[in-house]
């Protein structure tokens, strides 16, 4: 029994010796051994390991990528010296855990506060050398790249691998922009009343060309309007002369006969004329066979 009883002592000394000497690493996280306070190794791999109880410990750290978020947004002064507010956010991850744990003591809040600055400072340079239309749409890519790039370089020094640098947002402040927008609306007022005005003077430049055009027509037309009465009247004329010389006596007795119609076309007309006159000629000379001149 006492046997036994060692035996007993001795798995349970050794299952807790196992239990103080191993320990696992998740793929999510890495791990460092510490040795009196001295990093000893670095595990990068997801596994089972083991450590020298009671005198070696472990500290993980996450291996996946984290976001920096801003709580509120910052100002940065444009080249017009303008102030825009900026919501943006950070995506890193820790790829030299040894580095991160001596530069900021493995804490992360230290880690976001330097990224932060790190971020500021560039985006304050940048924003400096552009204007407020650039910042938003111009280059807003080539800034966000910029700033990526120069980020990775900075923390690399702490184990960091900065991923992506985001502007989500750039506004201006509210004091700014209501100023702004109105002077938005008043140059867009501007604009407007100058197309309407040009629209105006392109209108009465129209109408009076249009009028111009319209008395053109019509002088042409009346124009040949006479043109072709005069010749009408020269070819009615030539024809009456040709119809005169063939028998001038029936032309004054036709002639004479529709001067009798229109004279006595009302009943209630009266002409006075003597009773020689010629405009009876015809009237007295009825009976003969010829009508005398």
């Amino acid at each position: 029994m006492k046997n036994v009883g060692t035996v007993l002592l001795g798995l349970i000394a050794a299952l807790l010796l196992l239990s103080l000497s191993a320990f696992s690493v998740d793929q999510r996280e890495f791990a460092l051994v510490f040795r009196l306070g001295e990093i000893v190794a670095v595990k990068k791999d997801p596994g089972l390991y083991f450590k020298v109880p009671l005198v070696d410990n472990v500290r993980y750290f996450d291996r996946r990528t984290l976001t920096l978020n801003w709580v509120e947004p910052d100002r940065f002064l444009t080249s017009e010296k303008k102030n825009v507010l900026v919501d943006s956010f950070v995506k890193w991850r820790i790829i030299d855990p040894a580095k991160y744990y001596v530069s900021v003591k493995g804490d992360e809040l230290q880690a976001e506060r330097r990224l932060s600055q790190t971020v500021n400072d560039g985006l304050r340079a940048e924003f400096g050398k552009r204007t407020i239309h650039e910042v938003v749409s111009g280059e807003r890519s080539n800034i966000m790249e910029i700033l990526r790039q120069r980020a990775d370089r900075d923390s690399r020094q702490m184990g960091i691998q900065v991923l992506d640098v985001r502007l989500r947002r750039v506004d201006l402040p509210q004091e700014v922009s209501e100023s702004v927008y109105q002077r938005m609306e008043a140059e867009r007022k501007r604009v407007a009343n100058e197309l309407r005005s040009k629209g105006a003077s392109e209108a009465e430049k129209i109408r009076a060309d249009a009028d111009r055009q319209r008395e053109v027509i019509i002088a042409k037309a009346y124009s040949e309007a006479q043109q072709l009465k005069g010749e009408g009247d020269a070819k009615a004329a030539e024809i009456y002369s040709k119809a005169y010389g063939k028998n001038p006596e029936f032309y004054a007795f036709y002639r004479s006969l529709d001067a009798y119609r229109n004279s006595f076309k009302s009943k209630s007309d009266v002409l006075v004329l003597e009773p020689g006159s010629d405009f009876f000629k015809y009237m007295r000379n009825s009976g003969r066979a010829t009508p005398s001149k």
